[in-house]
């Protein structure tokens, strides 16, 4: 898996399971999507689902996928999924990727690892390797912080995102208003904008880990979900 996210999160396991596997709250905190619904299913199979992302106002993306979870006698569980989008502007052609649920003294530690293979030839390619691959990373990493701050917190998704925003604007006027005043303390003040750790009310990507501590071996259950037609034509 070419992108991994990791932090621990300081709730009972049920609570965070609820909060990633239920579409509705699912959608809530994760930045990468704007909907995800499950789609109906015969008992036995896995759980087909569809996403969309809304791009630009006019502009949705959207895509289709199976998921399936397991629960461990060790008391961890494990979800994986398979994913793809027919739709021409997607970067994002096909992929496939886990959560782990990891009880610890401490929490639960969370983990995600995934890959996909992007669309468009080289062109395609260069972009992801440069701008499309970062990005993901850096949304699924602020996302799992936000999901941390509802679990921990009670800090809902909508409330975390107010903070950041404002947070956000507070760095942009300061920088902004010292740069007007004299250049090289519009730098100083961009650089302590970037640098300058954020209110532990805000979501922030950098508070998760990005690099596996260890050898990150895909689990078994990915292996067993199967390519349908639905993902390759849906």
């Amino acid at each position: 898996m070419r992108l991994y996210i990791e932090t621990c999160v300081r709730a009972e396991l049920e609570t965070l399971w609820e909060r990633t596997q239920e579409p509705a709250q699912h959608q809530r905190w994760d930045l990468r999507f704007t909907e995800i619904d499950y789609l109906p299913r015969r008992p036995g199979e896995p759980q087909r689902f569809r996403y969309a992302t809304r791009v630009l106002p006019w502009l949705t993306v959207a895509g289709t996928g199976v998921s399936a979870g397991e629960r461990h006698r060790a008391g961890d569980r494990v979800s994986a999924l398979r994913f793809a989008s027919p739709h021409p502007l997607s970067v994002l052609k096909e992929g496939s990727g886990y959560w782990r649920y990891v009880p610890t003294g401490d929490g639960v530690r969370f983990l995600t690892g995934y890959d996909y293979r992007p669309r468009w030839g080289r062109f395609g390619r260069v972009a992801d390797r440069l701008v499309f691959r970062p990005l993901m990373g850096w949304a699924t990493a602020w996302s799992f912080d936000r999901l941390r701050l509802w679990c921990e917190r009670g800090i809902t998704p909508e409330r975390a995102l107010v903070h950041a925003l404002a947070d956000l604007g507070v760095r942009v006027l300061a920088a902004g208003t010292a740069l007007s005043l004299d250049p090289l303390a519009g730098l100083a003040a961009a650089v302590v904008a970037i640098v300058l750790p954020p209110s532990p009310r805000t979501p922030a990507a950098r508070r998760c880990l990005r690099t596996p501590p260890g050898p990150a071996a895909a689990p078994a259950l990915l292996g067993s979900l199967e390519r349908t037609n639905t993902l390759e034509h849906a």
